[in-house]
C-alpha cells in the first residue's frame, strides 16, 4: 500500500522544482533591493553619457 502523503527527499532542494529566474527578473529584484544606489547611478551615467555626447558635439563642429 503506498502512503498518499509524500516525504521530502533530503538530497533535492525546493529549489530545484523552480524554474530559473531570468535575468531581467533578477537585476530588477537587485534593483529594487538596492533602491537609492541603483537610482543613483543610473543619473550618474546618465549625466556622463549627456557630458561626452555634449563635449563630442563641441569638438567636431
Amino acid at each position: 500500500m503506498t502512503n498518499s502523503t509524500s516525504t521530502p527527499n533530503p538530497d533535492q532542494s525546493p529549489l530545484e522544482d523552480r524554474p530559473q529566474d531570468s535575468y531581467v527578473k533578477l537585476a530588477m529584484r537587485n534593483m529594487v533591493r538596492k533602491g537609492g544606489r541603483s537610482l543613483r547611478h543610473f543619473f550618474l551615467t546618465t549625466v556622463g553619457l549627456l557630458a561626452v555626447l555634449i563635449g563630442l558635439a563641441y569638438l567636431t563642429r
